[in-house]
């Protein structure tokens, strides 16, 4: 009974998973109306991947129900930060365009970039800090239900570490990139 129910579970998940990543995508080019500021925010969620699939491969959880509840949970997580920063470095865009005019040159992007960059950086460390400090006792937990609740707190730990890097660096620096390539000078 278990192990069907297993691969029932997982084979749901083979369709669910790709499925949700896809209407993530679809609400953001609605948001954003472009494919390449969707796909800018979206790659938070590889790097976000990249983090959880190491520690889970350092701690030996096989892939499970409840590691996958704990990739979906990260997955939104991880694009909800990374809309925030971009909406942070919007702001400081066209604040900075409003402020030099026609005089915004190439040099005024990095610096707004940079600027908006700095105004997220406490409030990301605060999230994750938050998050990774909630869910550590869930993960080292040996009580009853810890099995399960240990496979749901792993990904979502490695992935918040991992994407923290992503948005404070990787975000910005193909946000100044993408938006750079507009720029007439």
């Amino acid at each position: 009974g278990e192990f069907e129910n297993q691969r029932r579970a997982m084979s749901r998940l083979m369709v669910i998973v790709p499925i949700s990543v896809v209407v993530i995508f679809l609400l953001l080019y609605m948001t954003y109306h472009s494919a390449k500021e969707a796909a800018h925010v979206i790659l938070a969620v590889p790097f976000a991947l990249s983090g959880s699939v190491f520690l889970q491969y350092l701690l030996g959880y096989p892939f499970s129900v409840a590691v996958w509840v704990g990739y979906i949970s990260l997955f939104g997580i991880a694009i909800q930060t990374g809309v925030v920063m971009v909406v942070y470095l919007e702001e400081t865009l066209e604040k900075m365009k409003q402020d030099r005019g026609a005089a915004f040159s190439r040099a005024d992007l990095i610096q707004a970039v940079k600027d908006g960059a700095r105004l997220r950086l406490r409030p990301k460390v605060m999230t994750v800090a938050t998050i990774v400090a909630s869910l550590l006792p869930i993960m080292w937990s040996t009580g009853t239900g810890s099995e399960v609740m240990n496979r749901i707190a792993v990904p979502m730990v490695g992935g918040m570490v991992s994407s923290t890097v992503l948005t404070l660096l990787v975000i910005p620096a193909l946000y100044a990139l993408i938006k750079g390539r507009s720029l007439q000078t």
